[in-house]
């Protein structure tokens, strides 16, 4: 087979099996999401490279390495979008959604990210996730931690994930941290790995979270942020944590959990699972109060949480969660005859219209057409032959006991009612 008839290498064709697990685990998480308030939106999925170049940071994995970017006929910049709160946030300025705070949103659609494809991600992925921007008061963040982990119950994982937390502090906390690790880090310098030593002057938090050996090592013995939290950093975490522990959601303090990007403080947290191997990480979210002024907006609070729907998908398989059951039919119609297929025709759009689900057996004999309706969970079958179309009326077969009866056309609706 032709190259071009492949999917490109990362991306995969959603079947039909696979986008009804998709549609599903959409429909619980929005559940959820509608009860505290949240509205779905959408914003374009791609954007002026500036968007994200601004949000990310140069200095970013994501950004240094696995952004699609390309240049538009006109010669702008244009970036495929690798997440969603960059062009949330755009859209809150340059929407003038501020009018609208507190703003909750639910978001889900595809992103891309040019990485090694494996098991759990891919170049094209698709993400579900919700922001919350305009409350600065801890509440927020229990309330969007509360979210996670009922959207996640709800999905059948409450039992199979973890929630862990962490606090970067306000800004004040962070910059006297900064100085602090910087110091340790330059004294470890030469046994960091590259990419650490490219972050160390611009991005010095990302080598906490570093995957390299080498730098863990390092790591071990780096002074804590926790030991440099001012009293109101220390108090909002206090908070945060009483609040959850209120609601009964468990959680566990995870030091290395950190945001390497300056606009990020207070609270972070993930729900992570042993059951998908390395790709671990299921629900990731975050505190970002500093992000919508970072990208030329009002100075607005922010808190967010996304969560990979392929993840989440297979974890559900890994636990051997019921598939969604296939979209079934309620009626059959077949025509017994050429000159009834017009009269069948224009039944099944006057059902449908009715609000059944129609299926038109268009061939085959009539022993071969009910099978096929069987199949595909239908109820009734509906068979228009001459002689009953004579004197108006239509045979109505029950496919479950193969009984029939004759009724009426005029008083088929009705009856159809009563049998679906």
């Amino acid at each position: 087979m032709s190259k071009a008839l492949q999917p490109v290498r990362g991306t995969h064709d959603l079947l039909p099996a696979e986008y009804a697990k998709h549609a599903q685990v959409r429909s619980r998480v929005e559940t959820i999401a509608q009860r505290y308030g949240y509205a779905q939106m959408d914003t374009p999925i791609f954007e002026f490279s500036d968007v994200f170049h601004r949000t990310l940071g140069d200095t970013s994995d994501v950004v240094s390495k696995e952004t699609y970017n390309f240049n538009d006929r006109g010669g702008e910049s244009l970036t495929l979008r690798p997440e969603f709160t960059a062009g949330i946030v755009r859209s809150f300025i340059s929407e003038g959604l501020q009018q609208y705070t507190p703003l909750r949103v639910l978001y889900h659609g595809p992103a891309f990210r040019y990485e090694r494809p494996q098991k759990g991600r891919q170049r094209q992925f698709h993400q579900i996730g919700c922001e919350l921007l305009g409350i600065a008061s801890w509440h927020a963040d229990v309330e969007m931690i509360a979210l996670a982990h009922d959207a996640l119950g709800a999905l059948g994982l409450g039992a199979h994930v973890t929630l862990e937390i962490n606090t970067l502090g306000d800004s004040d906390s962070r910059a006297a941290y900064r100085e602090v690790l910087v110091d340790y880090l330059r004294a470890h310098a030469h046994q960091l790995s590259e990419d650490s030593t490219r972050r160390l002057e611009k991005n010095p938090l990302r080598v906490l979270d570093s995957k390299a050996e080498e730098d863990r090592e390092i790591v071990k013995n780096a002074p804590r942020l926790s030991e440099h939290l001012n009293a109101p950093s220390r108090d909002f975490f206090a908070r945060v944590s009483d609040g959850l522990s209120a609601l009964g959601i468990a959680c566990a303090r995870n030091e290395s959990l950190v945001r390497g990007l300056d606009y990020y403080n207070h609270t972070v947290f993930e729900f992570t699972t042993q059951m998908l191997g390395a790709q671990g990480t299921v629900l990731a979210g975050g505190r970002y109060d500093a992000l919508v002024k970072t990208m030329g907006g009002p100075d607005t609070p922010g808190i967010g949480f996304a969560a990979g729907m392929e993840r989440l998908v297979g974890l559900r398989d890994a636990l051997g969660t019921q598939a969604p059951e296939p979209v079934t039919l309620d009626v059959a119609v077949i025509a017994m005859s050429e000159a009834l297929e017009n009269d069948a025709l224009k039944l099944a759009h006057e059902l449908r219209a009715a609000d059944f689900r129609v299926e038109m057996a268009y061939s085959g004999n009539v022993g071969k057409r009910l099978k096929r309706a069987d199949k595909l969970g239908v109820r009734v079958a509906i068979v228009l032959g001459e002689e009953e179309a004579t004197r108006g009326e239509v045979v109505v077969k029950h496919l479950a006991d193969g009984t029939q009866q004759t009724i009426s056309k005029a008083a088929l609706l009705t009856e159809l009612g009563k049998l679906v």
